[in-house]
């Protein structure tokens, strides 16, 4: 099963970093102005087991519904959630934050996951989904050392 890891060094604490992405308007700030992505409903938040949020996704007339549930949190180092609906088999993606010191962390995102109709998907369009993962990791991970490395410290 194909792997994707993206992994950078934020100035910030890990505690800071986790705050971050309890904010309900984290999601929207971390989506990539080039995937359309629209918040439907959302039930709970990143600390809440079950919770979910519903979005549409793509452009049109290609527009898909894709729900993702939370099902393990970490207060301070680490959320997961897992696709219960959308556009692969298979995808579950964990967020870490790993201390480096006081003042800094490490913003790790993993993320399992398996094409539909696999694994020849992976042999004709594997090479596409990575270089999508990595842009849009690369967008998520700058957005947020930009918020947390700028929010003061007290």
């Amino acid at each position: 099963m194909p792997k994707f890891l993206k992994r950078t060094l934020i100035r910030a604490p890990a505690e800071a970093v986790f705050a971050w992405h309890l904010r309900p308007e984290s999601l929207e700030e971390l989506t990539p102005p080039w995937e359309p992505a629209e918040v439907i409903k959302r039930t709970g938040g990143i600390e809440t087991p079950g919770s979910r949020v519903v979005l549409r996704v793509g452009r049109r007339p290609m527009r898909i519904t894709w729900v993702a549930e939370h099902t393990h949190c970490v207060p301070g180092r680490s959320f997961m959630d897992v696709q219960r609906q959308g556009p692969f088999a298979r995808w579950e993606h964990t967020h870490s934050m790993i201390p480096d010191g006081p003042d800094a962390s490490w913003l790790e995102d993993r993320v399992e996951y398996e094409l539909p109709l696999s694994p020849l998907s992976n042999w004709i369009a594997g090479w596409y989904v990575r270089r999508k993962l990595d842009r849009m990791f690369t967008y998520r991970h700058r957005v947020t050392a930009q918020a947390c490395e700028r929010t003061p410290r007290i």
